[in-house]
């Protein structure tokens, strides 16, 4: 009838979430402004916006695929209880009444002033010299039926092959904010969206990231705009790697234009690059190349541990909070070895 043990004491003090939990603690503390100024003092009492977040880490880190599934394991998983900031006796929320909270956050900045305070938790830890962009394919929550035309000719039928159907022609009616894309030749395409990342060179934390709609140039605009971003109130140069598909002119230019170095990977097979050996004989530019594969491993971690191979939000807005914030959770879960190392 009586426990003595406390849940502080059931969660060992080597256990990797005590350290994640600490910083997650003190990035919520500096965004209490944010949230009162979310909720009213009057009306139905709402679950805590810390109690969220902190909940949605953990459905990152442990890849939990629902909220109900969630709320589910928060009732009777200590760890979690702990984690969240219950109490072992405390009630647990409604899976409906927890996505209902989590959709106001949705529709707030919360996600990008988190990923702000973070990333001024890893300021130390991170290059603000040298950096490295790439952009990946989101699958979207929606199916290759719901693609419909816009003008309606479709005759209701779900037979869409041997069909021509572009996004100049049709439209998702699940979610209108996806698009028919591939990113690379041989590919099926798919409804999808293109979330980009600025990853900074020393430890590969994420510094930027944002979500487009899927088209062709998205990858570079969106690196436009982070890396304008970037240099606001700065400056001194910077650089940035990328791949082939941003050796473009207007891409060259523009970075240039910014104060950036562009150390892109040349594309000159059957044509002329847009670097010449201004760029390409110092040193860095290796260097640069060389330290790309940082990105992707990025990557690999938002969609195979995160919830980024496939969404489950509709709409570009929501996609881009989940993003941005999965990206947050990203830098949390390496912050705490980066601390340990240097210590």
């Amino acid at each position: 009838m009586f426990s003595y043990v406390s849940l502080e004491q059931r969660v060992p003090e080597d256990h990797p979430l005590r350290a994640v939990r600490k910083l997650t603690d003190g990035v919520l503390r500096s965004l209490d402004a944010e949230f009162d100024a979310l909720y009213e003092d009057s009306g139905r009492p709402s679950i805590a916006p810390e109690y969220i977040l902190r909940a949605l880490l953990l459905q990152v880190f442990f890849s939990i695929r629902s909220e109900r599934l969630l709320v589910e394991q928060i009732d009777y998983n200590l760890l979690f209880r702990w984690f969240v900031g219950l109490g072992m006796d405390d009630a647990v929320w409604n899976h409906a009444v927890f996505s209902k909270n989590r959709d106001r956050l949705l529709n707030s900045d919360v996600a990008r002033r988190f990923f702000a305070e973070v990333n001024r938790s890893a300021k130390k830890y991170m290059s603000d010299e040298h950096f490295t962009v790439d952009g990946t394919l989101i699958q979207a929550w929606a199916s290759q039926k719901s693609f419909r035309s816009k003008d309606g000719s479709d005759d209701g039928g779900d037979d869409f092959h041997g069909q021509k159907r572009t996004n100049q022609t049709h439209a998702s009616t699940t979610d209108s904010d996806a698009r028919l894309y591939k990113k690379s030749y041989g590919k099926e395409s798919k409804l999808s969206y293109l979330g980009h990342v600025l990853v900074e060179n020393r430890n590969g934390l994420i510094a930027d990231a944002m979500v487009t709609t899927a088209d062709g140039t998205a990858e570079r605009d969106a690196a436009l705009l982070m890396l304008s971003r970037r240099q606001k109130h700065r400056c001194r140069r910077i650089t940035v790697g990328a791949d082939k598909a941003y050796d473009s002119e207007d891409f060259v230019r523009t970075v240039r234009e910014l104060n950036v170095t562009p150390h892109v990977t040349k594309n000159d097979n059957g044509r002329k690059s847009n670097l010449d050996r201004r760029t390409t004989r110092h040193a860095g530019y290796a260097i640069s190349l060389s330290r790309r594969w940082l990105v992707e491993k990025g990557f690999g971690w938002l969609k195979q541990t995160g919830p980024i191979r496939q969404v489950k939000l509709r709409g570009l807005p929501k996609v881009d909070w989940l993003f941005v914030f999965s990206c947050a959770a990203h830098n949390l879960l390496r912050l705490p070895r980066l601390i340990m190392q240097r210590a």
